[in-house]
This record gives C-alpha cells, structure tokens and sequence, in this order.
C-alpha cells in the first residue's frame, strides 16, 4: 500500500514539475493547434527555423542576456567576496543589520521599486543601457552573492589561517592560499545563483533597457504578449537549458557545511 501511495506522490510531483516543460516542447513544434483538438494538428520545426534565422534576433538577444548576466556576476563578486569575508571573520558592530539590508531588496515589490529606478536613472542617461540594467540585476544580485559568500567563508576553519599565519604567511598570502581555494565553492554557487537570476530577469530589464535593451527574458514577454506562443515557448526552452546545467553545478558546488552557516 506504501508503495501505491509513493508512486502517486511521485506522479503528481512529476506532473507539476515535468508538465509546463512537456507543454513548452509541445508548443515549440505545433505549426498548428486550433481548439479543441487536445494535439497539434500539424508538427514541425517552421518556428524553430523562425528564432534561429539572422532576422529573428533570439540569438542576438540570448548573448546579449548572457554578456549581461556576466558583468552582472562579475560586480557582485567584487562587492561579495571582501564583503563576504568581512562579514564571517571580522567583529563588525551591528552584523546582522547589515546582513539584513543586503535582504531588503527582496522585501518590497519589485514593480515600484524599478517604476522609482527607472525614474532616476533617467536623470543620468542610464536608461536603456547595458550599465544600467546591470545595476539592476546587481541588486538582486547581491542577496544571493553576498550571503552565500558569508556562509562560504564562515565554514572554513579558523585554526587553518592561524596555522598559515603561525608558519610565517602574511595576512594576503593566507587569503589567496588557505581561506579563498577553500571558500571556492560555495563562491562559484552564489556566482552561478547571480548569473541565472540576472539571465532570467524580466522586470527590471523592461522598466531600465527596453526598448534598446532587448534581453532573452523580453523577448519571450514579446512574443506572448503578442500571441505567438511557439517563439515565447522555443525562447522559454533555449533560457531553461543553462539553468539546468547550472543547477546540477550548484548542487555539486553548495556542500551541506556551507549552508548551515547561512545566516550565521
């Protein structure tokens, strides 16, 4: 009976995790599907063809999604790895305000917060450029970077800096050689975490880029918005390949250690 009860569980999860995807891959190759024929009246790869062509800009759109996505990881990387470290080994007054303000961002809705974005960023000619829908992301960004990196560097052992420092390695040397190779991990998961939330970002990329920024994710709302439902599921599919392949690298990378410091 046990097993009965499994199996069903197992099919339901499936259903709702396997289902949007197995209905997206349909979509992706229906040239025609008029209700109420439970299938596509017709296959093929015709809107395939359409996204790929040079006129069709999906590939000029998931490059640029992607070169954003890198300069994106790039700056929380920079603000996360020092701040990270500070905030695990230095006795710093007020640690968890400060940690909760790296939160804040996901406190509020996004739409006003970006409406308000948008506004001042018109000010300083941000709008509409690679520069400033990358500060956006950034601040999304920075939740995950900077709390990951925390809990990365507050697993690591202190006695195995003190033992570096004992045998005559400076303050620099010990970082570089003992505290970062093995805080790497969890570091490369807060990175790939920033990289998938700025390659899948959609709110802030319309209210700073659009109409000159034209990233995957809007593309995507393009193309729904206006009905044609195969290009929204074939750039839904193309935006769901590097998060797969980057979540099995964080399941690899995100030791158990690392995430019961979180927090912390």
């Amino acid at each position: 009976m046990k097993w009965i009860l499994r199996a069903g569980l197992l099919a339901i999860f499936a259903f709702f995790v396997l289902g949007p995807i197995g209905n997206l891959m349909i979509w992706s190759v229906a040239e025609q599907w008029f209700w109420p024929n439970r299938l596509p009246s017709q296959w093929g790869f015709r809107f395939w063809e359409v996204v790929f062509r040079p006129t069709g800009r999906a590939m000029e759109s998931l490059w640029l999604s992607i070169w954003i996505a890198l300069l994106t990881t790039a700056v929380c990387l920079i603000v996360s790895v020092p701040a990270g470290y500070a905030l695990a080994r230095g006795k710093l007054p007020w640690r968890p305000v400060v940690m909760l303000i790296f939160l804040l961002p996901q406190a509020f809705p996004n739409l006003p917060v970006y409406i308000n974005i948008a506004r001042i960023f018109f000010e300083y000619d941000l709008n509409g450029t690679v520069a400033g829908v990358v500060m956006v992301h950034a601040v999304h960004g920075l939740v995950f970077s900077v709390w990951i990196a925390t809990a990365a560097f507050a697993a690591i052992d202190p006695e195995l800096e003190q033992a570096a420092r004992n045998i005559g390695a400076s303050g620099p040397r010990t970082f570089f050689e003992v505290t970062l190779p093995l805080a790497l991990p969890g570091i490369v998961a807060s990175a790939i975490f920033v990289f998938l939330e700025s390659l899948d970002e959609f709110t802030g990329s319309y209210f700073v880029g659009a109409p000159e920024i034209r990233t995957l994710p809007l593309m995507l709302y393009s193309a729904g918005a206006g009905g044609n439902i195969q290009i929204a599921a074939i750039s839904a599919l193309i935006l769901l390949v590097p998060s797969i392949l980057f979540m099995l690298l964080v399941e690899r990378f995100l030791k158990g250690e690392v995430l019961a410091k979180m927090g912390r």
